[in-house]
């Protein structure tokens, strides 16, 4: 009896183990799964509602920024911009997502240009306050206005990108600094399926 226990965990170590090895290994956190996040619904610089069941087919990196943001927002937008091109062909199949947390200043017309700068195929969104801060909620990022000495202000945000695959679901969670080649890799195995 002793034996027979001793086989059958031995069968389902080995047997979770292959499991394991046919899990893709991602860079970015593995969030497949995730009971949040499942859509971002807002209107686009057009006026059009979007959301992920318009990207059928593709892989898409969403990013909670805003286009005065010195250092992180442009970072990771490049990143995207740059992993695409690293992608070759594929990189058609990929599209980056900016959801502007900063409605107030960030103007379709500016929004557009902005994203315009890392491809043309980037899309912005815009809601307002009140759709924006109900998707920053589903999504778990974390924003705020900031006073600047001398006047103005700046926002405060998450740094990390939400990335789903060509079917429209999340998949990972991508820290923000990883680099466009890790991302590449991760879109890569995405793509693949």
């Amino acid at each position: 009896m002793q034996r027979r226990s001793f086989l059958l965990a031995g069968s389902a170590a080995v047997l979770a183990a292959g499991c394991a090895e046919n899990k893709p290994q991602f860079k970015a956190v593995d969030i497949t799964g995730a009971d949040y996040a499942k859509d971002f619904p807002l209107p686009d610089v057009e006026g059009r509602m979007r959301g992920i069941q318009d990207f059928k087919g593709k892989a898409v990196v969403v990013f909670f920024g805003f286009t005065q943001c010195p250092d992180v927002c442009p970072t990771t937008l490049g990143e995207i911009a740059q992993a695409k091109k690293l992608l070759g062909p594929d990189g058609d199949k990929v599209v980056g997502v900016l959801v502007t947390v900063d409605p107030e200043r960030d103007k379709p017309e500016m929004l557009k240009a902005y994203v315009a700068n890392f491809g043309n195929d980037f899309v912005a969104l815009r809601g307002s306050p009140e759709q924006t801060a109900a998707v920053a909620k589903d999504f778990k990022v974390f924003y705020k206005k900031a006073d600047l000495k001398g006047g103005g202000y700046t926002m405060e945000h998450s740094a990390a990108s939400y990335i789903y695959d060509p079917q429209g679901r999340l998949r990972l969670y991508s820290r923000y600094g990883g680099g466009a080649q890790a991302l590449a890799d991760d879109l890569k195995l995405l793509l693949k399926g």
